[in-house]
């Protein structure tokens, strides 16, 4: 076989990628731009693109996306770089004369990211029109550069409603990991393969789109992300090519999962979603590490959120959607006397009937809730105490009960079979439709011109099934046409309104992907109103998001012990600080308290915000006894550590990174609490510290270098 390479390193990744005349180009190698390893990893058969098409399917029969028979037909034409400031782009162009379709891979990279951005662009060249299945937008079989799979470890993470960022370590030699069947007894591969589906728009409902899969051997590591705010699919599965070798393939929807398919006509283009995968020497969490500053990359900046400021709502364990004048104006006072820079009114704001749920969708105030001078009267007042207004919306969707239900036509909402989708109460709208996209306009100009409104949290909470099948071949056809537009309608929101700030919410974080949080300043982190189970939460969450951009509520009460009252508050600590909580029926010492936080987070999140995390007893599991998140900037590490239950007892903290190094160990926060013990060990680079009563306590610790 006739084989030619190329090498692309944009500055930290190594990608050499093989054409052969006589089969698909493939990635050989990706990886660090450290020095290859001298043994050079066996033969690896993954093609660059999978590709299914209708009337060619695969040419191996299973269930998983790697054997596509158009996409072992595609053949290598030509690959282009080219540079644009820090990012370098690589494409890379092939072509199958059966069908006429040719995939180009675009690869993107900065110079100072070990990550790269990548999607696949598939073109109709031929005479006839072809249906499309599925569309890889990253294969490949070079995994972290072992011989043997069996030292492989897959990281995946479920979530669910007030469960978000439940990781679990999956070896691929293991029971639940991909079975060796001999495949070279029997001349053929398996056909199984472990698969993470996301379902219809809550993107991270029930996987994360993120995954890490690590050599245990070599600490050779992938990490990768599907940014997409709908459907998507990514699994691993073995080849037989004489190592039993393991392939990736990262895709949006397929007819499979979602049932997606797409008919291009001759001369017609289909572009699959974007993905990140990032490289690294150093494990999962290295990985991880990576795929933080990826994220910094590729995230849009924003001259206001980007400064962290401290938002109070009053949802969370305090309002719970039932706002009124007489509720807010003292929890305004509370929050402005706490240091909150802003506050949201949440739910219930538009409601004068009290069963709002299936009547939502004009979105203007209640004259009920607010006598006395509206709504206006109480953004007055907030800003009278310092603080910038903001709003809860939930703009996807319109109640069946809503007067805009009538007032749009049909062709503005998803409907199957000529029929609207109703979920709980609730049509969707569908924003490819230009009245769709002008009532939400106006909604949101409104809400900003007439209130000054200078917050929204854009919630989610219900979702469309497999889509819309108006002008759609299939139904997730129309809904990532749908999601498409919804990410033009917020970039076209965020190029008006510079100066607000979008927080993107999804019953919690259930569409926690970084088509969304490449453009909106933050996400909540959960719906968990328990603070003991919050601390998991908050602790996982820097794994799938920025920690400057994790929303965590820190909903302290009054009554609350102190332990437990600054648990709540480190939860929030530990990414981007959301406060909640009855503030205004606190003693003063427990207000104290609170404010002794919004502090510490006004003192820390520049610092924060370049961040990168770390998990010094590995990434949380939902029950465990102890908890705790690194956050390293330059010299400095932050060191989350919730005691969720029993002690207290040691809890012994390896940092191998200070080995050898004087340490200043400070509580930064509670520094008014009795102090956790601590004794930091540098030969063996352990932190031990002990906790000062039994039962749920946390501390914010802050080492320092002694020079």
């Amino acid at each position: 076989m006739t084989s030619r390479t190329i090498q692309w390193r944009p500055g930290s990744l190594d990608l050499v990628l093989e054409r052969p005349e006589d089969a698909p180009a493939r990635i050989a190698r990706l990886a660090t731009a450290s020095p290859a390893p001298s043994a050079v990893p066996p033969f690896r058969a993954q093609p660059l693109v999978e590709l299914m098409v209708l009337g060619e399917g695969r040419g191996l029969s299973n269930t998983r996306f790697t054997d596509t028979a158009a996409g072992s037909r595609l053949r290598f034409v030509d690959a282009v770089e080219r540079a644009d400031g820090d990012w370098r782009e690589l494409r890379v162009r092939q072509r199958d004369e059966v069908t006429g379709l040719e995939a180009t891979s675009v690869l993107r990279a900065r110079t100072d990211v070990p990550a790269l951005q990548t999607w696949t662009e598939v073109t109709n060249t031929g005479p006839a029109p072809r249906v499309l299945q599925m569309v890889s937008s990253f294969a490949s079989g070079a995994l972290p550069e072992t011989a043997d799979d069996g030292d492989l470890v897959l990281w995946r993470a479920r979530a669910d409603w007030c469960a978000e960022g439940r990781w679990a370590a999956i070896p691929l030699s293991g029971p639940d990991g991909l079975a060796d069947i001999n495949s070279e007894l029997h001349r053929h591969d398996g056909r199984g393969a472990l698969v993470a589906v996301s379902k219809s728009t809550w993107s991270s409902g029930e996987y994360l789109p993120t995954g890490v899969l690590a050599s245990a051997r070599t600490g050779r590591a992938w990490g990768w992300q599907i940014e997409h705010n709908g459907a998507w699919r990514w699994e691993l599965d073995r080849r037989r090519d004489g190592a039993n070798a393991v392939s990736l393939v990262l895709s949006g929807p397929t007819d499979l999962d979602h049932q997606w398919s797409t008919r291009l006509l001759p001369g017609e283009s289909f572009v699959a979603v974007p993905v990140s995968v990032a490289v690294s020497d150093e494990g999962c969490q290295g990985a991880l590490a990576a795929l933080t500053r990826q994220r910094r990359a590729i995230r849009r900046a924003h001259p206001t959120g980007d400064a962290l400021p401290v938002i109070f709502n009053d949802y969370m364990n305090t309002l719970m959607g039932d706002p009124t004048t007489e509720r807010l104006l003292p929890l305004i006072d509370a929050a402005a006397e706490s240091g909150a820079e802003y506050f949201c009114v949440d739910a219930g704001w538009y409601d004068d009937g009290g069963k709002w749920w299936d009547s939502v969708g004009e979105w203007r105030p209640s004259t009920g809730r607010f006598p006395d001078g509206g709504l206006a009267r109480v953004f007055d007042h907030i800003r009278a105490r310092g603080m910038r207004p903001g709003l809860w919306l939930e703009p996807e969707v319109v109640g069946v009960r809503s007067p805009v239900a009538a007032m749009l036509p049909d062709e503005a909402f998803l409907s199957r079979n000529g029929e609207r989708v109703v979920e709980h109460g609730r049509y969707f709208l569908d924003l490819r439709h230009p009245s769709a996209r002008k009532h939400l306009d106006e909604v949101v100009d409104r809400l900003v011109h007439d209130y000054g409104t200078g917050f929204f949290k854009l919630d989610y909470n219900v979702t469309p099934g497999p889509g819309t099948d108006r002008g759609a071949l299939q139904p997730g056809e129309g809904l990532l046409e749908h999601n498409r537009a919804h990410l033009e309608w917020l970039d076209d929101l965020l190029g008006r309104h510079p100066e607000v700030i979008f927080e993107n919410c999804a019953s919690g974080a259930m569409r926690a992907d970084y088509a969304m949080l490449s453009r909106l300043q933050l996400q909540s982190t959960s719906d968990q109103q328990d603070w003991r189970l919050y601390a998991a939460i908050a602790a996982a969450a820097p794994a799938t998001m920025l920690p400057e951009q994790a929303g965590n509520w820190a909903y302290p009460q009054p009554g609350m012990p102190p332990e437990a009252l600054a648990f709540t508050m480190i939860n929030g600590l530990a990414g981007r600080l959301y406060l909640s909580g009855h503030l205004d029926k606190m003693s003063r010492a427990e207000r104290e308290l609170v404010a002794d936080g919004v502090a510490v987070h006004k003192r820390i999140r520049a610092e924060v915000a370049a961040a990168e995390p770390f998990w010094p007893l590995g990434l949380p599991a939902w029950s465990d006894d102890v908890v705790a998140l690194g956050l390293r900037t330059g010299d400095t590490v932050r060191l989350a550590v919730w005691q969720r239950d029993g002690g207290p007892h040691d809890i012994q903290v390896d940092l191998p990174g200070l080995r050898g190094r004087r340490l200043r160990v400070e509580t930064e926060y509670p520094a008014t609490l009795p102090g956790w013990q601590h004794r930091w060990d540098a030969s063996t680079a352990r932190l031990t510290v002990r906790p000062a009563v039994p039962g749920p306590s946390a501390r914010l610790l802050r080492l320092r270098p002694e020079h």
